[in-house]
C-alpha cells in the first residue's frame, strides 16, 4: 500500500506542478493590444497586482512541489540516506505544514485574481471602472483558462495535503497516542 501511495503522491505533485506552471505561463504571457479611443493600448497581466502575485506564488509553488518530487525519488533511489525509523516524525510535521502552507497560498492567490478578473469582466459603474472583457475578449478567455488551471492544481494540492496527513498520522500507534500499556505483557 505504501508503494502505492509514494506513486500517488508522485503523479499528483508532478501533475500540480505542470498545472501551476502552466497557469503562471498563461497569465505572464497573456497581452492583446487594441485601438481604443485614438490610441493603442494593451492589456496584460503586470497592470493588475493581484495577476502578477498569482504568477509570482504559482512559480513558487511549482517550484516547492518539484523539490519534494525530486526529494522523494532522491530518498527512494537510496541516493541520501534515511534515519533507522524510516522518516523523522518532526519532518513529517514539517512537510504537512509546508504542504497546507502552499495549499492555502495557492488558493489565495487563484481566488484574488477570480476577483479581479469578475471586477474587469462586469466592470463597476460605482467607480467608474468600465468592462474590459468586451474590448479584450482574447485577453480574457486566456486568462479565465489560466484560472481554471490554477484552481484544478489547487484541488490536487489538497489531495496531496490529505497524503502527507496520512503519512503524518500513521507515525503514531495508539499505545503511544493515548499512553497505554501492551496488554500482553
Amino acid at each position: 500500500m505504501k508503494y502505492h501511495m509514494e506513486n500517488t503522491e508522485a503523479f499528483l505533485r508532478l501533475s500540480s506542478v505542470i498545472l501551476l506552471v502552466l497557469t503562471a505561463l498563461l497569465v505572464g504571457l497573456d497581452h492583446q493590444t487594441k485601438f481604443v479611443f485614438f490610441a493603442y493600448r494593451k492589456a496584460s497581466f503586470d497592470e493588475v497586482n493581484a495577476l502578477l502575485v498569482l504568477v509570482y506564488v504559482d512559480a513558487v509553488v511549482a517550484g516547492y512541489n518539484l523539490v519534494r518530487l525530486f526529494g522523494k525519488c532522491s530518498m527512494s533511489a537510496g541516493l541520501v540516506k534515511q534515519n533507522p525509523q524510516g522518516s523523522s516524525l518532526y519532518l513529517a510535521w514539517l512537510s504537512l505544514l509546508l504542504d497546507q502552507i502552499a495549499v492555502y497560498v495557492a488558493f489565495g492567490a487563484n481566488s484574488a485574481a477570480f476577483q479581479a478578473s469578475v471586477i474587469a469582466l462586469t466592470g463597476i459603474s460605482e467607480f467608474q471602472w468600465m468592462k474590459l472583457c468586451n474590448k479584450y475578449s482574447r485577453f480574457c478567455l486566456q486568462m479565465g483558462g489560466a484560472l481554471s488551471c490554477g484552481y484544478l492544481a489547487c484541488l490536487l494540492l489538497i489531495f496531496i495535503s490529505f497524503i502527507t496527513a496520512f503519512n503524518l498520522f500513521r507515525l503514531y500507534s495508539p499505545k503511544k497516542l493515548f499512553l497505554l500499556k501492551s496488554i500482553s505483557g
